[in-house]
């Protein structure tokens, strides 16, 4: 598990490099579409969400990305309309998007770290 520090500077070069080259979303995955459907957000919505992603809000990470090698995915979660959301991101390759792997409907309650 990380510091409230670990997560706070992966959070600030996330969102920096999230300025910088933008985000890509796997919403090849069903249960990320799914729930962007279910809870009738939209695209823009889920941004603001992942911008306002705080250290408080972390509940996992680092986890090494052994399948696409791509570094280090974080895990954190959010209440969007009464609904707790996983969100799994990474920054992805260098000069690149960051990537959100993950942004569904939990499957289970999230334990946070640091509230």
């Amino acid at each position: 598990m990380a510091t409230k520090d670990e997560v706070q500077a992966f959070l600030n070069d996330f969102h920096t490099k999230m300025k910088i080259f933008g985000i890509l979303y796997r919403d090849d995955r069903g249960k990320n579409q799914k729930t962007i459907e279910e809870l009738e957000i939209v695209p823009s919505y889920r941004k603001i969400i992942i911008e306002n992603l705080a250290s408080d809000d972390y509940v996992e990470g680092p986890v090494i990305d052994t399948l696409n090698n791509l570094g280090e995915m974080w895990v954190f979660g959010k209440d969007v309309k009464d609904r707790e959301i996983y969100i799994k991101i990474m920054l992805g390759r260098t000069n690149c998007q960051t990537i959100c792997i993950s942004f569904h409907i939990s499957e289970k309650p999230l334990q946070y770290a640091f509230k």
